[in-house]
Order: C-alpha cells, then structure tokens, then sequence
C-alpha cells in the first residue's frame, strides 16, 4: 500500500488520551503520568517511519489476526482515517513508550513498514 492510502485525523481522538493516561500510570507514579499526558496535548503532529518506530519501542510486531490489529486493518481498508500515535521518549531506558496506538501501528507496518505515521511525542 503506497503512503497516501493511509488516512489521518487532524489530531488525536479525544478517548487517546484516558487510554494513554491508564497505561502511563502502570508505568509512572499518577503524578509523572499527568505531566506525560499534558506534554502529549501540547506536542505538535511530527511524522516516523512504522519501522522506526518499532526499532525504538522494542517491542513485538503483533500478528495481522490480532482482533485489535485486524480492526484497524479494516478501517485503512475501508478509507476511515486513523488516530495519530501518542508517544513518550523514555530517555532514561532509551527507548519511545507508545502510550497510545500500539494497534494502529501494527496495522500499518502490515501493509509497509516504510509508511509514514502521524505521532504526537513528548
């Protein structure tokens, strides 16, 4: 699938960001959580390459029959646009923290790992 079939909200759908706080919080005190979430709000739209991404996340690619993986491979099908990625630099451990849009990245790099996705990052 060529980058332009991919389709993209302006911005992050507004139940990201709960999402993103539920799973910063297992990682982080409540506190450090929030302050993560309200430099991800503030964050301007930057743009990686899925196989980046995943490089920098260390984690595991999920299988297309993934029931989450497979519902976000049926909106790019579909043309229904799809939520940036909200990401957290984990300097720390050198790593990126995918706060929100684990799914959604797995979809794509189905398709191309060179695709190009949207991503708030703080």
């Amino acid at each position: 699938m060529k980058r332009n079939i991919y389709k993209w909200l302006k911005e992050p759908e507004e139940q990201d960001y709960p999402a993103a706080l539920s799973y910063l919080s297992l990682l982080y005190d409540k506190r450090t959580a929030k302050t993560h979430l309200k430099k991800l709000k503030r964050a301007p739209i930057s743009e990686f390459k899925a196989k980046d991404i995943f490089r920098a996340s260390g984690l595991p690619l999920l299988e297309a029959s993934n029931s989450h993986v497979q519902k976000d491979r049926q909106r790019i099908k579909s043309g229904r646009a799809l939520s940036a990625l909200l990401l957290i630099r984990d300097s720390a451990n050198g790593k990126v923290i995918i706060a929100d849009g684990y799914h959604r990245l797995c979809a794509v790099y189905s398709y191309n790992e060179d695709a190009v996705i949207p991503c708030r990052i703080a």
